[in-house]
């Protein structure tokens, strides 16, 4: 799976599994007292369909677009409840924010290329690598629980764009 930073998530989850992530929220919040108030629900939908890899910012911007009341405090809280109950996954690559992934994408496995200079981030799932992690893991007697693999550079479009402008490509980390 190839996920470009603006894409939507539409076809790339499974309606059974976000009715499934639905549902734990609601028991959760059932279990916790907490309301499910028309703000709240707002932010949870559009979350929910948007583009992964969301920050808070990009969600409030969202939810603006329906109700400019709604504020950044609301939106974070409800972005951290939605980690606590394991709806969401909070991802974090280098550059100071926080992102945030429907857990469903996080514990279906897959690795991150996130470009250095435009901030494109693409998924993919490679079984080499996982292969080969497994065999490193039991060459050293070592249970494996969880990982995260990212590699940072360059992806093709800046490449091309610094190639094109005559920058040279050795210097992109400069």
């Amino acid at each position: 799976m190839v996920v470009a930073p603006n894409e939507e998530r539409g076809a790339h989850v499974d309606p059974a599994a976000l009715e499934a992530l639905r549902t734990r929220l609601q028991t959760y919040m059932v279990k916790k007292g907490l309301r499910s108030t028309a703000q709240r629900r707002l932010i949870i939908d559009t979350f929910f369909e948007g583009a992964p890899h969301m920050t808070i910012e990009d969600l409030l911007q969202k939810v603006r677009n329906h109700d400019r009341g709604i504020g950044y405090a609301t939106v974070y809280r409800t972005l951290k409840l939605l980690a606590e109950c394991g709806v969401a996954s909070e991802r974090r690559f280098g550059d100071g924010l926080s992102r945030y992934e429907l857990a469903d994408e996080a514990s279906a496995h897959h690795d991150h290329l996130i470009c250095l200079r435009c901030g494109k981030i693409i998924e993919f799932e490679e079984p080499r690598i996982e292969q080969l992690q497994d065999e490193i893991a039991e060459k050293y007697g070592f249970l494996i629980t969880s990982h995260k693999h990212e590699m940072y550079g360059h992806c093709a479009d800046c490449q091309r764009a610094r190639k094109e402008s005559g920058e040279d490509l050795d210097e992109l980390d400069e």
